[in-house]
């Protein structure tokens, strides 16, 4: 049987073997989710990358659309912050169009994933999408929560629980106390995530930013079942194109 593990930062993964194991990587707020909702709603492919100057190269080289945020704002010269309404908002034409991105968490976190034998990208809104990609795999999981500068963020490790529950009928979530953990706080947040994701410390930076739409929207569940951003060579695309 399979099973699921849960990395609590990017700063932990060299104590785990990526190799044989599906790495999923999560930033729910919010680069995995605005990947999810870009790919849903047209955008063709994304490149993430971890520094904004390969991030400006690449809008020039590939005649991308560029995205990019520091400190949960929209980093200057970029087409796109780290919204998902950058996506949905129509202010800026996105269907039909690459983008490249990079972000403080999300992007460094799937960039050091890439050892893993296949790497998706997971968010609430597209949940089942991960989950039923992890079972047809049949391999062990290793959700990658993004975290805050390399520290353990609430509402990556609360999808990693809910991820967990999804997958406890196939997959082996006992043999890891991270997966424990995680299993208890979705099962104490899920009656009211936004309610229960508002004790997050990254909850409190978005609104000072007046993100709350953000954080509503990518709270979401399964929003976009049928979603799935993979990497393939040098970027990500949905699964299955």
């Amino acid at each position: 049987m399979p099973s699921i593990d849960i990395c609590f930062s990017p700063e932990l993964l060299p104590l785990y073997q990526l190799e044989g194991r599906v790495a999923v990587i999560v930033d729910i707020l919010r680069a995995t989710s605005s990947i999810v909702t870009a790919l849903a709603n047209g955008v063709t492919h994304v490149f993430a990358v971890a520094e904004l100057d390969e991030c400006a190269a690449l809008g020039q080289q590939q005649g991308c659309l560029t995205a990019a945020e520091r400190n949960g704002v929209q980093a200057d010269g970029f087409d796109l912050g780290n919204s998902p309404f950058g996506y949905l908002d129509g202010k800026l034409p996105t269907r039909g169009r690459a983008v490249a991105i990079s972000t403080t968490n999300g992007t460094q976190a799937l960039r050091r994933s890439l050892a893993a034998d296949a790497v998706v990208i997971g968010a609430f809104l597209n949940l089942q999408a991960v989950a039923d990609f992890a079972r047809r795999q049949q391999k062990d999981v290793l959700v990658v929560c993004a975290g805050w500068k390399g520290q353990f963020c609430l509402e990556d490790t609360v999808f990693g629980g809910a991820l967990a529950e999804r997958l406890a009928d196939t997959f082996d979530v006992r043999s890891s106390d991270a997966t424990l953990a995680a299993l208890h706080l979705w099962q104490q947040a899920k009656a009211d995530l936004p309610g229960y994701l508002l004790q997050s410390a990254h909850v409190r930076r978005l609104n000072h930013l007046e993100a709350h739409k953000d954080f509503e929207f990518c709270l979401r569940l399964d929003e976009y079942p049928g979603t799935l951003p993979v990497w393939q060579e040098d970027r990500l695309v949905l699964a299955g194109e």
